[in-house]
């Protein structure tokens, strides 16, 4: 069974972006760049909410300045955005999900293939989480208060206990915090 992986950006306060979306605070560098490489190199779909997906789709296909590695990951893996409003879904290489998010992500789960990457998306992360579909949540915590914004587990309505099973601190002042649900072995 493949892991599904959830990989969110993080204020301290506990935001995954600031109000009106914004992100600018996301630090991005050589050693986030490198750390991006091989967590893209590791799957082999991601998955998106509509929000985080119409965001990507606008930014991705003409990005400049970023690591050309990362840019053509993000182009060219296959994406599926789960969505009950968005009409269509252009991005390249995307499949449009209207009904049953976590009946289609389980079956995704049970194919054949690399981990699958849910970046974003905090609505449906706490869908997915509530019904025991994330394998892995990967915090990276940035060294920042917003003291308002969007919280990431919003809508949450019941405990998951989690167990660290790594850490990374990062020149940047980032610190990834990788967990498993508790009860999830952690042998590789």
């Amino acid at each position: 069974m493949r892991t599904l992986f959830a990989f969110e950006m993080m204020t301290l306060d506990g935001f995954f972006e600031g109000p009106n979306r914004d992100i600018s605070w996301h630090t991005v560098d050589d050693e986030f760049n490198k750390f991006a490489v091989r967590q893209l190199d590791s799957v082999d779909v991601l998955l998106f909410g509509r929000t985080t997906y119409q965001l990507m789709a606008g930014y991705w296909p003409t990005a400049t300045g970023n690591d050309p590695v990362v840019t053509l990951k993000m182009n060219t893996l296959p994406k599926f955005v789960f969505s009950r409003t968005l009409e269509s879904a252009e991005w390249n290489n995307t499949k449009l999900i209207r009904e049953n998010a976590a009946e289609e992500i389980l079956k995704l789960k049970q194919e054949r293939g690399k981990d699958l990457a849910l970046f974003g998306s905090a609505a449906l992360l706490s869908t997915l989480a509530q019904a025991n579909l994330v394998d892995e949540y990967r915090i990276m915590v940035n060294p920042i208060l917003l003291g308002k914004g969007t919280p990431l587990f919003q809508g949450m309505d019941r405990r998951v206990d989690l167990k660290l099973i790594s850490s990374n601190t990062y020149r940047s002042g980032n610190v990834l915090l990788c967990y498993r649900p508790a009860g999830i072995n952690t042998a590789a």
